[in-house]
């Protein structure tokens, strides 16, 4: 089946699944989730061997997730879902009489084109909120991904989800743009910020919006008073994480001047515990290209660096010491493990240091709980972590994107939820009270003009404004009876 197949077939049966009562779609995915669980060895061994992945590794990083966020669904996509009906309070009085109610509706078909590095759990979260918000969902595997989702796909089928709602397409870039061509109602694109630009491009043609999860360059702020053993033990975690293939690894770590020394002596040997990365000939050739640049404009190496050969396809564990704004290094996503210390006198510094990166997805702060907060709460950034790195990302009721070159939009949690949706307004008026279809004349203006000073001024003015208001209401009361009775007398004598 081609992908414009795959979405003609994918709307044609869209209409019967919105017109499904929300509690059977979830009825479906609850059932999903437990055969998720049953069978995660065999989604884990479809995914094969991962780079820079435990035996296990897989389990946690993308089984979990998964079936964490389908529960979530569960629980908590009646209440986001849910009609609200709005009552008198707050309604403006010239609207009295009218009631309205705000609905979630489903969008249609939702393109979802994967990354290649977490190829389960993050393409499969962002299309069963789509499917749970009542749309079809049509997913773009990045590389490596389509067999396990493809036995996804097949266990949503075994769950009662019409098959036609959840087809994955080849991995090639080009199935996503001929589903594009096809016509989608809405793209989630998780991937880098090149491929960000092009998506774009194509969907402006077309006026289809988009959800775009693109990449960080992230940044690590270390606070005096900082328990420094956890915040070496979590850089190096962090920068092995999936092979240095995690778009919100450390990558920036600014640090006091007078504790840099002492950072970098107890990363130096867990960093150096680190195995080469697997990674593509592209990667490596840009990671490597950024960090000669960076030693040749000061940085120094903390462990021993050589930039691997063409023909190699693994990348060294990369940690620089000394490292200054300037530097492309600290301006650039990489998916490799490389890691820059960046000596700061103050926190401002640092803040000001960290602005000039365009990216912005994840922070981490470590630090004296109350200090390191509030530092969180001032920095530009979709995600900030408080002595800890990337794992507490992975809480499902947690949205998760960026701000500039990292994308826009959100997926996951509830706003990844009503972001699968469109708010769609239905108001009905009461009674047969329409004054707007007489227009507005020299009367009618001096009344809202009274009642606008009533309703929003203050003191005198308003005083004086309501007496006129209450003077002009009886006036076209007077005015309506005396026409109403003209109108009988008129009727009698017809």
């Amino acid at each position: 089946m081609t992908p414009a197949e795959a979405v003609a077939e994918a709307r044609a049966a869209q209409a019967a699944w919105a017109a499904t009562p929300l509690a059977r779609r979830l009825d479906c995915l609850r059932r999903l989730r437990r055969r998720v669980a049953a069978e995660a060895d065999a989604l884990a061994a479809a995914l094969g061997e991962r780079p820079g992945r435990r035996p296990g590794d897989t389990l946690g990083a993308e089984i979990v997730p998964l079936a964490d966020a389908i529960r979530f669904l569960e629980r908590e996509a009646p209440e986001l879902l849910r009609t609200r009906r709005l009552g008198r309070r707050g309604r403006p009085l010239w609207l009295a009489g009218h009631d309205a109610e705000i609905r979630r509706e489903p969008l249609g078909v939702v393109l979802v084109i994967g990354p290649s590095n977490y190829p389960l759990m993050l393409p499969g979260i962002q299309a069963l909120q789509a499917l749970a918000a009542g749309n079809a969902a049509v997913v773009k595997p990045g590389l490596g991904g389509g067999k396990a989702l493809a036995l996804l796909a097949a266990l949503a089928g075994a769950c009662g989800i019409d098959r036609r709602l959840l087809p994955i397409l080849p991995e090639a870039p080009e199935a996503a743009q001929q589903a594009i061509a096809a016509g989608v109602d809405k793209v989630v694109l998780t991937g880098g910020a090149a491929t960000g630009r092009a998506v774009l491009a194509a969907l402006a043609e077309r006026l289809v919006p988009a959800t775009m999860e693109l990449s960080g360059c992230d940044a690590v702020f270390v606070l005096p008073g900082a328990d420094l053993d956890l915040a070496a033990r979590a850089l190096a975690w962090g920068l092995g994480l999936n092979a240095g293939a995690t778009c919100i690894a450390p990558r920036r770590v600014f640090v006091p001047r007078d504790l840099a020394a002492s950072l970098e002596a107890k990363l130096a040997p867990l960093a150096a515990r680190l195995a080469p990365a697997p990674a593509p000939p592209a990667a490596r050739e840009r990671a490597a290209r950024l960090v000669e640049a960076a030693i040749a404009g000061g940085a120094r190496p903390v462990l021993p660096w050589r930039a691997p050969a063409p023909d190699e396809e693994r990348f060294p564990p990369a940690v620089l010491a000394d490292a200054a704004a300037g530097m492309a290094l600290l301006d650039e996503d990489v998916f490799v493990p490389v890691l820059a210390l960046v000596p700061v006198a103050t926190t401002d510094e640092a803040l000001a240091l960290n602005a000039r990166c365009p990216y912005a997805l994840g922070a981490s702060v470590f630090g004296p709980a109350d200090a390191a907060t509030a530092l969180a709460r001032r920095i530009r950034a979709g995600a900030v972590t408080v002595n800890d790195l990337i794992a507490p990302t992975a809480d499902p009721r947690l949205p998760f994107g960026g701000f500039g070159r990292s994308g826009f939009g959100r997926t996951r949690g509830g706003e990844g939820l009503v972001e699968m949706t469109a708010a769609k307004v239905v108001t009905l008026r009461h009674g047969r009270f329409r004054p707007h279809y007489d227009g507005v004349g020299a009367e009618e203006a001096s009344l809202l003009r009274a009642f606008v000073a009533v309703v929003h001024e203050a003191g005198r003015r308003r005083a004086r404004a309501a007496l006129d208001l209450a003077r002009g209401l009886v006036r076209l009361a007077r005015r309506g009876r005396s026409n109403a009775a003209g109108d009988r007398t008129g009727d009698r004598a017809g």
